[in-house]
């Protein structure tokens, strides 16, 4: 019987480019743009079929544990691992990470399929045709990546160059390409044999460490030390912060794919995008007879060629071409479509400045390991938020130093301890939890208990919190 592969879904990006709706806390892998799930979501469901695949292996940010859990847990997806990076240290420290978690998981040689949990990707015919020669050359000791067809001259992926033709339909790497100039991409359309380089790859377990200690190995050794003095809870595996820490910052193309002997391209003819700016997205997405990607809430008169999307107001656009025009629950850009790779200069100056730095980290509603909590209004010694609270979760016994909260419970049931008082509230119901209070609030129903929560007081910051240990599970 054929071992099944195992996927390694990269899932630590904290990409700007498609900011307001992305954003560090909260980016592009984790939204919705082009269907009804998030391009995470997307990706494992491209890698579900359990008669092809083990659960995935997902490398992220430790910021993100939440959702990432929240979203597979969503979709009915168990995970083999969810490996945490304590701080980003590139594509090359992932792969080792995920290469040394699944020699730990299976004891013994697979084939590794790495994903990138960003890119929207067409699953077709070439699909797998494609993924079937991969499968080949990783069989082969080959380290297979896949190269995407070119469209057009592009200037916002790198380029692989194919070299000597392989029985299978694989090519050798002549040589990778970075982001070329106009000029030079067009000249590369024009002369063939090179192809978009998508970062997916394939290789077996035992192909991949030998090829990263022989050429990276001071990433092998820093993320070895990150391994051995991990800390596992369950399916997770926090990589220790000082050794990972020291692990070079360096890509798996630049640290292992350039240097190899083994590298091999697999040409790729399925429609492919890593979704890098709002251009890419309107390319990719579903247009009207005017030529426009527009997103619900939204109304358009005699505009063309654009792209409108909003998370929060309706959105009504009137007289305009080439333009995207992009709302959140707290900003909104407006920019030329085909400049929009440049909204990370827009970023760059809100980050800079003190007062509008948190509108490029988090967005006002956040996920949490119970729920998820959006702020409504802010003000002098005031803010409203809404809470809601999945069945059977609970918040961590708390209490604050410096404000006071009131509860109004919408929908569904509360339970509330204060100070080890408990009591069932129910819709249109209310409690008052005083300064220095201990309490805390949980959904015992079947169904999601959503509050208001008003805060008042002289401090409303998040570290006005001073928990007990209840070992609760929290990221927040």
């Amino acid at each position: 019987m054929t071992r099944r592969i195992v996927p390694v879904i990269m899932a630590g990006g904290k990409g700007t480019r498609l900011w307001p709706l992305s954003r560090s806390a909260a980016p592009k892998q984790f939204m919705q743009f082009v269907n009804d799930y998030t391009l995470f979501q997307s990706t494992l469901l491209r890698v579900s079929d359990q008669t092809v695949y083990e659960p995935a292996v997902v490398i992220t940010n430790e910021s993100f544990h939440v959702l990432v859990t929240e979203q597979a847990r969503e979709m009915g997806v168990a995970l083999s691992a969810i490996v945490l990076e304590p701080v980003p240290r590139n594509t090359a420290a992932a792969v080792a990470a995920a290469a040394l978690v699944i020699s730990r998981l299976f004891k013994e040689d697979r084939t590794i399929h790495v994903l990138a949990s960003d890119h929207d990707i067409n699953v077709d015919d070439s699909y797998h045709e494609a993924h079937l020669i991969a499968r080949l050359e990783a069989a082969d000791g080959k380290l297979a990546t896949f190269g995407i067809t070119p469209t057009e001259p592009a200037t916002g992926y790198g380029y692989i160059e194919v070299g000597e033709a392989l029985a299978s339909g694989a090519y050798k790497v002549s040589r990778f390409v970075e982001k070329p100039a106009f000029k030079n991409a067009l000249e590369m359309l024009s002369a063939g044999g090179f192809y978009w380089n998508s970062g997916i790859f394939m290789f077996s377990l035992s192909t991949v460490l030998v090829e990263i200690a022989e050429h990276a190995p001071e990433v092998l050794k820093a993320v070895n030390l990150a391994m051995s003095k991990s800390v596992a809870d369950h399916d997770c595996v926090l990589l220790d912060t000082d050794a990972f820490e020291r692990c070079p910052d360096i890509s798996f193309d630049y640290a292992v794919m350039e240097k190899t002997s083994r590298a091999v391209v697999v040409p790729s003819a399925f429609a492919w995008s890593d979704l890098g700016s709002w251009d890419a997205v309107w390319k990719t997405g579903r247009h009207d007879e005017n030529h426009n990607v527009a997103s619900a809430h939204t109304t358009l008169t005699d505009t063309r060629n654009s792209l409108i999307m909003t998370q929060g107001a309706h959105l009504a656009v009137h007289g305009l071409e080439g333009i995207a025009v992009i709302a959140s629950e707290d900003a909104v850009y407006v920019g030329r479509l085909h400049d929009s790779q440049n909204v990370r200069k827009v970023v760059n100056l809100l980050a800079a400045a003190p007062e509008t730095a948190r509108l490029t980290e988090l967005h006002p509603t956040t996920c949490r390991p119970w729920g998820d909590c959006t702020t409504i209004l802010n003000g002098e010694h005031f803010q409203v938020r809404r809470i809601t609270v999945r069945p059977g979760k609970r918040l961590s016994l708390q209490r604050h130093r410096h404000r006071c909260e009131h509860w109004i419970v919408i929908k569904g049931t509360a339970e509330v301890t204060i100070a080890n008082r408990v009591q069932i509230l129910n819709e249109n119901e209310s409690v008052c939890v005083a300064t220095g209070e201990e309490h805390r609030l949980a959904n015992p129903g079947n169904t999601v208990t959503e509050l208001i929560e008003i805060q008042t007081g002289s401090y409303l910051g998040d570290d006005d919190i001073v928990r007990a240990s209840d070992g609760v599970e929290r990221v927040e």
